[in-house]
């Protein structure tokens, strides 16, 4: 570990000679800020400004901005001091063009995009690109180098450093948190960090509470509160925070750059005693409140209105630029105020004395190696091996089991193989409280729910270097993974399928870096985001309607076929070979529902791992085909089925018909990659048209029962021949805490329903159809009378298994 002095305070740890520098470096930030958001030619203002200079649409947020300058500039200080490797999260949600600034004043942007140039055709490019279209977007995306949190939707940024602090103890996530965005719910919850974050194996988070007063239209909460109820809030939730405060730049970056420093040593010195075994539990971390104003030299009035230092200078402080000449000359006034000439020579190079306050290679905030940049590495999991956790499955639809029990055990080994001797590694698992209930607890004979607050007589499971994160809120679970896979570690995120609708838009947003990520220079390909729904719709047997609901694949089906991946695998077999392909995956969403309760299991490990290979396959051993069928014939109408109930009552409804119309060619179906019945060219793994007329034909009938939405199915096959054959039972959003046949019944997916919706599609009429329909309505009345009396379902369906024998 670096040795670090202890930290200078006041003017003489401060000399006006570097102090005017940092200055300097920092009226040229917010330059390049405010040329991006107006300029779009002459970039150094080499003329007098004219409105044809000026873009046509004005769009970008300049208020949060000459903070996070100010951030970025004092963080180049400190690591020039410390050497200390650091990733920034740009929090606030519109900062996108003050930490495009650094980049490029760092030098790794041109790196990255030598398009951009380091000279005055970079700087025009720089200026003209930003939020136009062929351009970059107005956040701290994926295109700037050094970023994991884009913050385009509020509320992840101090998540996404506790994911990335996670298990890198060289790491400091300087993590600038804006007042807006601390009033969503997310942030609040994140505050709790403390409770989680351990100094022997994590890095640190520095949380930098930005509270320059004002949102879009009206001031935050914690711009009207104290700073003695803000610190109060702070040091409640776990932290030791100071206040930098005021609107003179010398005496406020003074005051940031001494607090850095404490905080920094503080870090240190808290990591020191803890990788020595000693020092205080729990912990209280440094966090700086920092207040300046809104807008900071930016323009003070705008025709007559105040601007900075209100909401006013939120956006585009100076609107009608091009129309009105008395802004044009304002503009031109503000921008000249920074001084443009002194920061860059003829060539439009940055002068040397400025260059030179940027940290050296790896070290600069815009090139850590964290980040997913080119020197990023992601060390590949050490899976266990699958054999030593499948199921022994003699024959189909015999053996009941906890389908997600083994994949538990698989869990727990792996946990045993990232480990390290201080308790951290690659892996970790993240759940809402539920690891017990969702079957997977034998990650508990290998690690504990991670807790850094005192431990009780009686707890069970919990430490300090645990690895499996458990608190009650699905964002925290989502953002921690999220920032966890960015900086190159792996992880799975398992949660009761209602609830992770909690994190649904976290989900499309992760999704969306993903899709920019893999086409933008220098990104390497992070692991892949995995999210295990379970506690499904079809068994929540004891908690009833609030806990059914499977929207989540709505929400991740239309994403791009790119990146999303929904799997549906039917048994304890296929839950595993799902999840070791989601584990080596990189660079996608990949959604595993399958449910936690005992359940009919049907394949091996070697046929489970070709229907996860295929996506979806015939199973010759339900269906009625003869198996020396020609190519050409056909079946009378196939039953498909994707996800573990749907396939048991498919499985069940082939019995029937095998029973009843012996002579009625079925053909049964399971699908456990959804995402494959996209047509070719708009999904990776789409199923070929050949083997799409294997599976369903070009023109029989399918019922198809459905875990999820019926809606959700009929976009997937948009483009594949006569989708209007597919004839889909799903869940209709009808439900109550009832017996799990009664849960089917109610939303017409039982074998039943499906029987008589098989009969109704058939090609042809068998013989004895009829009184198998008649067998099935009676079936469906005798249902509703015993499940009311009985309290639970009928015998033959209660205790139905897989039975039939060879036709």
């Amino acid at each position: 570990m670096t040795t670090v002095a202890t930290p200078r305070v006041g003017a003489e740890a401060y000399p006006d000679q570097e102090l005017d520098l940092d200055l300097r470096w920092w009226a040229t930030a917010n330059y390049l800020t405010a040329a991006q958001i107006y300029l779009l030619a002459d970039p150094l203002l080499r003329e007098p400004l004219r409105p044809g200079n000026v873009k046509p649409r004005l769009l970008g947020h300049w208020g949060t901005s000459p903070g996070l300058t100010m951030v970025y500039t004092l963080l180049n200080r400190l690591i020039r001091r410390t050497r200390q490797e650091t990733l920034l999260v740009a929090g606030p949600g519109h900062g996108g063009p003050a930490v495009l600034a650094g980049a490029y004043l760092d030098g790794t942007y041109s790196e990255v995009h030598p398009e951009v140039s380091t000279d005055l055709a970079g700087l025009t490019r720089l200026v003209r690109q930003f939020s136009t279209p062929g351009g970059v977007s107005s956040h701290a995306g994926v295109h700037i180098p050094g970023s994991i949190h884009e913050g385009g939707e509020l509320g992840y940024a101090l998540l996404h450093a506790a994911g990335a602090a996670f298990d890198d103890p060289g790491l400091l996530v300087a993590c600038v948190v804006g007042d807006g965005e601390a009033e969503t719910g997310p942030l609040a919850a994140s505050w709790r960090l403390p409770a989680f974050l351990n100094p022997r194996r994590d890095g640190a988070v520095l949380p930098i509470l930005h509270v320059n007063g004002y949102k879009i239209s009206g001031p935050t909460v914690l711009g009207r509160s104290s700073d003695a109820d803000v610190c109060a809030y702070l040091h409640g939730q776990g932290w030791d925070p100071v206040v930098v405060a005021g609107d003179e730049a010398r005496a406020v970056f003074r005051e940031l750059d001494a607090a850095l420093s404490a905080a920094s040593a503080r870090i240190r010195a808290l990591q020191a005693e803890a990788r020595a075994g000693e020092g205080p539990v729990p912990l209280r971390w440094p966090a700086i409140v920092l207040r300046t104003p809104k807008g900071w030299t930016g323009p003070h009035t705008v025709d007559g209105v105040p601007v900075e230092g209100t909401q006013r200078s939120h956006q585009v402080p100076l609107s009608r630029v091009r129309e009105d000449p008395d802004h044009l000359a304002q503009l031109e006034r503000w921008l000249r105020s920074y001084r443009p000439e002194d920061s860059f020579d003829e060539r439009g190079r940055l002068v040397a004395e400025l260059a030179a306050l940027v940290p050296d290679g790896d070290l600069r905030l815009s090139a850590t190696p964290r980040a997913g940049g080119p020197r990023f590495r992601v060390r590949p999991l050490p899976l266990p091996d699958l054999a030593d956790h499948a199921l022994p499955v003699a024959a189909p639809g015999v053996l009941q089991h906890e389908t997600t029990r083994p994949l538990g055990e698989f869990l727990r080994d792996l946990l045993v193989r990232t480990g390290r001797a201080d308790g951290g590694g690659d892996f970790r698992l993240f759940s809402p409280d539920e690891t017990n209930s969702n079957r997977l607890g034998a990650v508990f004979e290998a690690t504990d729910r991670c807790s850094m607050l005192p431990v009780l007589p009686g707890d069970e499971s919990i430490g300090p270097d645990g690895r499996v994160m458990e608190i009650l809120s699905e964002h925290l679970c989502e953002g921690w993974l999220e920032g966890y896979t960015l900086t190159g570690r792996h992880g799975l995120f398992a949660t009761y399928e209602a609830f992770a609708m909690v994190s649904a838009s976290m989900i499309v947003q992760h999704a969306k870096w993903l899709q920019v990520a893999a086409t933008e220079p220098g990104r390497t390909s992070v692991p892949s985001l995995n999210v295990l729904l379970t506690s499904t719709t079809w068994r929540n047997d004891h908690n009833g309607f609030s806990h059914q609901g499977p929207g989540l694949i709505d929400t991740v089906a239309p994403l791009s076929p790119d990146v999303a991946r929904i799997w549906f695998p039917p048994d304890a077999n296929s839950t595993l070979v799902v999840a070791e392909e989601c584990l080596r995956s990189r660079g996608r969403v990949n959604l595993v529902v399958v449910d936690k309760q005992r359940h009919l299991q049907y394949l091996d490990l070697d046929a489970a791992r070709t229907l996860v290979s295929a996506g979806a396959a015939v199973w010759e051993w339900a269906g009625t085909e003869d198996p020396d069928r020609a190519r050409t014939d056909l079946p009378d109408v196939v039953l498909a089925a994707a996800g573990d109930v749907p396939t048991m009552e498919v499985l069940a409804a082939a019995e029937l018909l095998r029973e009843h119309v012996p002579h009625l060619r079925v053909r049964v179906v399971d699908v456990v990659d959804l995402m494959g019945l996209l047509p070719p060219g708009e999904y990776p793994a789409a199923l070929t048209p050949e083997r799409f007329r294997d599976l369903f034909t070009d023109t029989v009938d399918v019922v198809f029962a459905f875990h999820g939405h019926p809606r959700a199915i009929h976009p997937l096959l948009h483009g594949r021949p006569d989708t209007d054959r597919f004839h889909v039972r799903g869940f209709t959003e009808h439900g109550t805490t009832t017996t799990p046949f009664d849960m089917v019944v109610l939303n017409r997916m039982s074998r039943y329903d499906l029987v008589l919706e098989a009969l109704r599609r058939s090609r042809r009429v068998p013989e004895g159809g009829d009184a198998l329909a008649r067998l099935c309505r009676e079936q469906l009345r005798r249902h509703r009378e015993h499940v009311v009396e009985a309290l639970e379902d009928l015998p033959e369906v209660r205790d139905w298994t897989w039975e039939a024998g060879p036709r």
